[in-house]
């Protein structure tokens, strides 16, 4: 795609979001619009050297978009209500279905190309396996209500006759890395292991109320945001199959590996405290995920991701250390 594409980054203030922004950045486009929420300024730091066109407000977008008159080369659509804890659907059926479906309308009428974010928590307990196959969309049992949107659109998207020439809905596992700064208590369990190492020399872990699994091996697929982005671009510039993608690493690793990394690149030893999980969410609690990722490498895209070890060391030594943005 010609570096003077104009292309349209949504969520862009986002932790995914921003670093999109600065991947397409390092790869010479700088003709994007970006829509988002802009009152939060911690979220805005996300944005402080990058270059764009404008930004958008998220409710203004659909407006302004049909009064400039203009036609984007690519959407990435990466905006979304992330909450896990928010239990009001009504929050998500907005932000996550009706604003995509709205997105997508955009894309089926001007022909452009759309990379959306879907989300690994469609798979709830993982009772049918973690394949992006499409024949399982409808059967998938979402543990929360970001769940249920984000499989609702995918629902929606697969059923649809009309579609823009290319899609790729990805089912991104469990993300980590910088410009996560604003997410508080959403923030990935690296960015808290960090911040409790700082303040009190240890880790508080949930001990496992499942049997089979020991305290801290409760198992996730973690990918680190920056292969995340390569895979986002390597869709823009590809545009094979239009599909769901799982995008993780394929591999599950250990709550208590990815402390201990976290610990190694702060030169330190690893000492972990472990506590009860809240009954509150022991039933929604997920022990396992692990990404299937023969589609996406079937498709062609066949660079290695970061290793557990190597994204988390990354991640603490050269941004959280130095409170740095991607």
């Amino acid at each position: 795609m010609d570096k003077k594409s104009l292309i349209i980054v949504t969520g862009a203030a986002g932790f995914i979001g921003s670093c999109m922004v600065g991947y397409l950045n390092a790869e010479g486009y700088e003709n994007l619009i970006l829509v988002d929420e802009f009152t939060d300024e911690e979220k805005l730091l996300n944005l402080a050297d990058k270059k764009y066109l404008s930004t958008i407000e998220r409710e203004l977008f659909f407006d302004w978009y049909e009064s400039e008159g203009i036609k984007a080369d690519f959407i990435f659509h990466l905006g979304a209500r992330t909450d896990t804890t928010e239990f009001d659907y009504s929050i998500h059926q907005h932000l996550n279905v009706e604003y995509s479906q709205k997105i997508w309308a955009i894309c089926c009428k001007q022909q452009i190309p759309l990379v959306y974010a879907s989300s690994a928590a469609t798979y709830g307990d993982g009772e049918l396996g973690y394949a992006d196959d499409h024949e399982i969309v409808d059967q998938l049992q979402p543990l929360n209500p970001y769940g249920v949107s984000k499989n609702e659109f995918d629902k929606w998207a697969l059923k649809e006759k009309e579609q823009p020439p290319f899609w790729a809905g990805l089912k991104f596992f469990n993300v980590y890395g910088p410009n996560e700064y604003h997410k508080a208590r959403m923030a990935s369990v690296i960015f808290h292991s960090f911040n409790q190492i700082k303040t009190n020399g240890k880790v508080k872990l949930f001990r496992s109320h499942k049997e089979g699994f020991k305290d801290g091996e409760q198992l996730r697929d973690f990918v680190y945001v920056k292969d995340v982005v390569s895979v986002c671009y390597w869709l823009m510039q590809n545009q094979p199959a239009s599909a769901l993608y799982n995008l993780g690493t394929g591999t599950a690793r250990a709550f208590k590996d990815l402390v201990a990394a976290t610990f190694a690149g702060m030169d330190l030893s690893t000492n972990i405290e472990y506590i009860d999980m809240p009954e509150d969410i022991r039933d929604k609690y997920q022990y396992f995920t692990q990404a299937k990722m023969d589609k996406l490498v079937s498709a062609g895209y066949t660079a290695p991701f970061y290793s557990l070890e190597k994204g988390v060391d990354d991640y603490v030594r050269n941004y959280l250390s130095k409170k740095a943005f991607y």
